[in-house]
């Protein structure tokens, strides 16, 4: 059973930092794009950062661009948004989810972790 669980979401100021983290189980995700993606109250959902499993090359959105980083570490087969000069426009719920494409389709899909950024 493939499983991807985010943690480390939560409470910070504005101008703060946070570290998310998905955990990935069930499969090898070899040839997978890891995704973060978030939704806002009363927005849709957006995405947010991508990364190759087995790659270098990382994607961004232009709101994240310069204050979010996407890492992943093989030997704890999780993936990580280390996050930044935080604001409260980035305060949602952060998913993290796998795909054979960087911001589409996604094949996987964790349960989200909630940020809340306050001014």
């Amino acid at each position: 059973q493939v499983q991807l669980v985010e943690s480390g979401g939560g409470l910070v100021q504005a101008g703060g930092s946070l570290r998310l983290s998905c955990a990935a189980s069930g499969r090898t995700f070899y040839g997978y794009f890891m995704n973060w993606f978030r939704q806002a109250p009363g927005k849709e959902r957006e995405f947010v950062a991508a990364k190759g499993w087995s790659g270098s090359s990382t994607y961004y959105s232009d709101s994240v661009k310069g204050r979010f980083t996407i890492s992943r570490d093989y030997a704890k087969n999780t993936v990580y948004l280390q996050m930044n000069s935080l604001k409260p426009e980035d305060t949602a719920v952060y998913y993290c989810a796998a795909g054979l494409v960087v911001h589409g389709n996604m094949t996987y899909w964790g349960k989200g972790t909630l940020v809340t950024v306050s001014s």
